[in-house]
Parts: C-alpha cells; sequence; structure tokens
C-alpha cells in the first residue's frame, strides 16, 4: 500500500511538471504570435507584399529649357529602360554575360548593380535609353532573366547635342550620395535623374520634379501581372533662358570653323551680353562635349574620349578661363589715365618703337610717332601706354581694374565661376616673395605679367564702357513657370554698382574703341566696311606655355549699344585673325547681315577665311 501511495505520488509530481512546462510553451508561442501580429506584423506584411508586389517607379519630366524666343534648347523624350528586382530565382552566370554584352557593359559592372540593396523592392536601373533591337532580344528570353523588366520612362534630351553643353550641363542617375544628400525630399525614386553640372545643377531642385509610381502585381519570375494601383509624377518647373538660340548657333559655327581651318584647336571662349540689362544672350566654349551621353549612361569609350582631352572639354572657359587681359586692358589703364588727369586726350606722345626707360617694345617692332590717346587705342600702341602705367602707378592700376570688376566673380548663376586676378605689389610679395619693378607695372599696364580675366568679365568690362558705367549682374534665366504656365519667378536686371568714371573719359574712350573698327585701326580689316558701326579692342596676350592668346572685344551699334562680344582663342596669335572672325559671324547673326544672318545655313560656308 505504501509503494502504490509513492509511486502515485511520483507520477503526480511528474505531471505537474509536465503541466508548467506546457503552460510556459504556450505562453512562448501566444507571446510570438503577439509580437509577430502587433509589434512585426507590419515588416512581415510588407515582406509578404514584396514577394507579390513591386513598386515601379514613373520619372518626373524634367522641366524644360526654352530660349528668349520660346524655341526649346533642352526637352525630354520616352526611352526604354532595364530593372532589376531579386527574386528567389537566381539568373545563371551565362545569362548574366550574355545580358552585359547586350547592355554593353562588363559582366562585373551588371552583377554589381544586381546585388545592389534595396529593402523597398524598388528596382534598380540597369540601363537606360535601350534601342529597339535590343529590347526585341530581351523580351524574347524573358523567361531566362528572372527580375528583369522593361519600362518606358521619360529621359533628357539634348536636341543640339554639343550646342551650349557647358551652359546646359548634363543630368545622371541617382545614387547612394545623391540619396542621402536629398534624403527626405518628396518624389525621389531610383529613376530620378540629377543634375551634374551647369543650369541642369544649379536649378535641379526646380527641374527635377517629383516621381511617381505604379504598384503592379508580379508572378514568381519577377513579372508584372496586373496593375493595383497608380500615382501620377508632377513634372518640373519650365525655365526660359535669355539665350538667342539662332545667335548660339551662329557662334558656335563659326568656332568651329576657326578650328576646322586649324585656329582654337586648344580651345575657345565667346560670350555676347545685352550691356542694357546684363542678359546673356550667347554662351560658348571649345571643346565641347554631349551631353546626351551621360543621360543614357556614358560608355568607358566615351569617358575616355572626354577625359583624356588636355584641353578639357567639360571645362567652361567663358566663366573659368583665366587669361592675361593684353591689350584688352589698355581700356582701363586709358581710363585711369584720362581720369586721374595724368594725360589729356589730345597731348601727343613720342613713340620711338620702345619705352624710353625699361628695355620693352611695341609687340610688332613697328615705331608711331607722335601719336595722342585716340589714335594710340586705336592701333594698339605699346609704348603709349607704357607711359600711361608710369604715370598712373601700379595702386591706381589695380584700384580701376577691382572698380571694372576685375578680381572678382560677376555672381552669374553657373558653379564653377573664376575671379581672376589683379596685380599688385603685394600679390607679388606674398606669392613670390619678390620686390616690385617699374617694368612690372609697364606690363600690368597693357594687361600682362600678373593680370588675369575671364572671358565673362572682360565683357562685363566692355558693357560698363558701352552703357555708360552701369555695372549688372549677368543672368541667364529670365523666368521659371509653375506648372500651369503662370510665372513662378522673374529675374529683372540687377545692376550692381557704378562706375566712378565721368562721362567725358567715357566719351574718349569709346570714341577710341570706334576707330580701332575704322580702317587704319587694328580691327580695321573686318569691320571698316561692316554695315553696323562697331566699337571694339583687339588683344594679344603672352602665353608661357605655348602660342600668344588672341582676344577680341566689342560692342554694337556704336552710338546704341545692343550687343556686347568678348571672344578668347588659347594660342590663336592676333586677336584680329584668331577672335575676331567669331566676333563678327556673331555680330551678322545679330544683326540679321551677312553669311551668319541664318546660321541654319551658315555652316556650308563655315570654311570661308574671309571669316
Amino acid at each position: 500500500m505504501l509503494e502504490a501511495l509513492m509511486k502515485k505520488k511520483h507520477q503526480d509530481g511528474r505531471f505537474k511538471y509536465l503541466y508548467w512546462i506546457l503552460i510556459f510553451i504556450f505562453f512562448l508561442l501566444i507571446s510570438r504570435l503577439i509580437y509577430l501580429q502587433i509589434f512585426a506584423g507590419n515588416y512581415y506584411h510588407s515582406l509578404a507584399e514584396g514577394n507579390r508586389l513591386r513598386t515601379i517607379p514613373i520619372a518626373a519630366m524634367r522641366g524644360i529649357m526654352y530660349d528668349r524666343n520660346g524655341q526649346i534648347l533642352v526637352g525630354s523624350r520616352p526611352s526604354f529602360i532595364l530593372t532589376y528586382v531579386p527574386t528567389k530565382k537566381n539568373m545563371p552566370d551565362s545569362e548574366v554575360t550574355e545580358l552585359s554584352q547586350l547592355l554593353n557593359i562588363t559582366p562585373d559592372t551588371l552583377q554589381k548593380k544586381m546585388k545592389k540593396i534595396n529593402s523597398s523592392y524598388e528596382p534598380t536601373v540597369l540601363a537606360q535609353d535601350l534601342t529597339q533591337d535590343v529590347v526585341t532580344k530581351i523580351e524574347e528570353r524573358r523567361n531566362e532573366l528572372p527580375g528583369i523588366a522593361i519600362d518606358v520612362q521619360p529621359i533628357r534630351y539634348y536636341p543640339y547635342n554639343s550646342m551650349a553643353a557647358q551652359i546646359f550641363g548634363y543630368v545622371g542617375q541617382i545614387d547612394e550620395t545623391d540619396m542621402e544628400r536629398i534624403k527626405g525630399q518628396e518624389g525621389v525614386s531610383s529613376v530620378t535623374s540629377i543634375g551634374r553640372a551647369g543650369l541642369e545643377a544649379y536649378y535641379d531642385d526646380l527641374l527635377r520634379g517629383k516621381d511617381g509610381g505604379r504598384q503592379v502585381e508580379v508572378d514568381a519570375a519577377g513579372s508584372p501581372v496586373k496593375e493595383m494601383d497608380r500615382k501620377k509624377s508632377i513634372s518640373g518647373h519650365n525655365i526660359h533662358l535669355t539665350i538667342d538660340l539662332n545667335l548660339q548657333k551662329a557662334t558656335e559655327q563659326a568656332m568651329n570653323s576657326q578650328i576646322a581651318n586649324g585656329i582654337g584647336t586648344a580651345g575657345i571662349a565667346a560670350v555676347a551680353i545685352d550691356p542694357n540689362t546684363g542678359a546673356v544672350l550667347a554662351m560658348a566654349s571649345r571643346p565641347a562635349y554631349n551631353p546626351n551621353w551621360f543621360t543614357r549612361g556614358i560608355t568607358e569609350k566615351e569617358w575616355k574620349q572626354i577625359n583624356d582631352n588636355p584641353a578639357h572639354p567639360m571645362e567652361n572657359r567663358v566663366i573659368a578661363g583665366e587669361y592675361p587681359p593684353g591689350s584688352t586692358f589698355k581700356i582701363i589703364t586709358g581710363t585711369a589715365a584720362l581720369e586721374l588727369k595724368k594725360v589729356r586726350p589730345d597731348e601727343l606722345i613720342f613713340d620711338s618703337g620702345r619705352d624710353w626707360q625699361v628695355n620693352m617694345r611695341n609687340a610688332g617692332g613697328e615705331a608711331l610717332g607722335w601719336i595722342n590717346f585716340e589714335e594710340a587705342l586705336a592701333k594698339s600702341d605699346n609704348v603709349y601706354f607704357y607711359e600711361m602705367g608710369r604715370r598712373v602707378g601700379i595702386d591706381k592700376l589695380a584700384e580701376y581694374a577691382s572698380m571694372f570688376g576685375m578680381g572678382k566673380k560677376t555672381g552669374i548663376a553657373l558653379r564653377g565661376e573664376a575671379s581672376g586676378l589683379i596685380a599688385s605689389e603685394e600679390y607679388k610679395e606674398k606669392v613670390f616673395h619678390q620686390d616690385w619693378y617699374l617694368g612690372d607695372t609697364l606690363n600690368a599696364a597693357i594687361g600682362q605679367g600678373f593680370q588675369l580675366v575671364t572671358p565673362l568679365q572682360a565683357a562685363m568690362i566692355v558693357s560698363e564702357i558701352a552703357n555708360g558705367g552701369i555695372q549688372y549682374r549677368p543672368f541667364l534665366v529670365s523666368r521659371i513657370d509653375n506648372l500651369d504656365g503662370t510665372p513662378y519667378k522673374i529675374f529683372a536686371p540687377e545692376q550692381v554698382g557704378t562706375l566712378s568714371v565721368s562721362k567725358s573719359t567715357l566719351d574718349y574712350i569709346r570714341e577710341g574703341m570706334r576707330n580701332v573698327a575704322e580702317e587704319s585701326g587694328t580691327g580695321g580689316s573686318l569691320f571698316a566696311d561692316f554695315p553696323i558701326q562697331v566699337a571694339g579692342k583687339t588683344g594679344t596676350a603672352e602665353n608661357f606655355s605655348g602660342a600668344d592668346h588672341g582676344w577680341f572685344v566689342a560692342y554694337a551699334p556704336y552710338d546704341h549699344p545692343r550687343i556686347v562680344i568678348a571672344v578668347l582663342t588659347e594660342q590663336g596669335g592676333y586677336g584680329v585673325s584668331s577672335s575676331g572672325p567669331i566676333v563678327k559671324a556673331m555680330l551678322e547673326a545679330f544683326f540679321h547681315i551677312g553669311t551668319y544672318a541664318n546660321p541654319g545655313t551658315a555652316a556650308a560656308n563655315s570654311t570661308d577665311k574671309k571669316h
């Protein structure tokens, strides 16, 4: 009996332990269930939905860029894109290799894109702007390419290829760095295009728009079966530029013509400004590049073509190139001398061919004898302006150069603008730890030595002479539109200063520049018979790493200026022969006269040496 009782007690104890074990197990199960349903329910629901649903982003149409007359300069067009989302079925290596060959990229590059972590199940863009032939070949093998899909999305399009490339810039596919930078902004997805340079970068937030998307049900291979929902994309703001398309075409055709003749192969910069507002009418730089290459994904060969070019095609020489101003600086030297009463306009100074104190000569070795101010400016006489530099002194030369805007950025709405440099005793001492000599002053007076200016600064200096001393901030955008076409922002001319120079001094400078374009002036061979009266200044700037640079700055008409032009030809030699023909072509296009009156047909005559 006692043994039976002990056995029963032992059994009751085991059942008791089992009971508590079962209670503990049920507690764990219920706790796990509560966690999965309440706390982690959304997470696992998204995983399940991610296996069944895909959100395919719809790229927003970037805003259109128009010229001043409403003609499209930059737009968008539909294109095929290839996307990938990982599936349970991995793609065989042989298929990856074959797909990479179709896309003209290396297998390693393709694999890297395909392995990109994307926890939102949003497709990763593998390639853009596919040809119909490639699309057909991929569609034929869709079942062998799990996770691969082809969609139609808008793509940035530059209809004139390399024209104004440094102004417009280019766009590229968004990357991890961009995602981090614009984190939290609405309407950003894996198909967003980001502005990388030029206006595309400067106004990217406005041009970009907001991406939409469509939610689709997919099969086991990741192929869309049915659309479940859709969110429309919102286009970016349209932008109206101050650029004149016909003038821009003529400018670049004339530059190409010079290059075809072997002039300016090292680089050319040209810019046209409205002196009454500061609006940029044309801006071009050579060599250039095709921004369409970046839109669809630049190839290794194309990148090598750009990157290995020692002339740096992506550089906007108009705002970033810094060059000795050469004889165009005589405009500033002459202004300082007249305004400070260091010379009378009718005073005669003897030119023997060389400076009387320092062994420095005229560029061509000529000796002009007794000459006054206007004749010296018209014939760009070095000896005369050596004397002006001696009388004015380096401190006042630097003061007037600063007054005209040298040594500081113009403030144009483009990234990468350079400041230039004003020669001074302080600069030489700080950088070279050397004393200043009289020869340094004489060099500075004719735009040599340490003086540096950008072509845009040169244009703004001439603009101040042409308009009577008003300093404007140059601008490229005149208006930004709302989506309904109403103005979002209007850019009015912005006056940033006024020259402290008398009207009489400016009149003497203008008269001397008018004489440059007369038969006896340095630009007379181009403009003596021109139907519009032109005022200008030639310049030849010494270049210690090669041939001299050639300058030509001008404005027209002389009595009522409507356009200012500055052209710099690297290693072009004399400005009248290297940059002058480009200036003439631009004036012909602007005033609708001569060969470049219609730039669409001027290309046929682009090798005509008289231009």
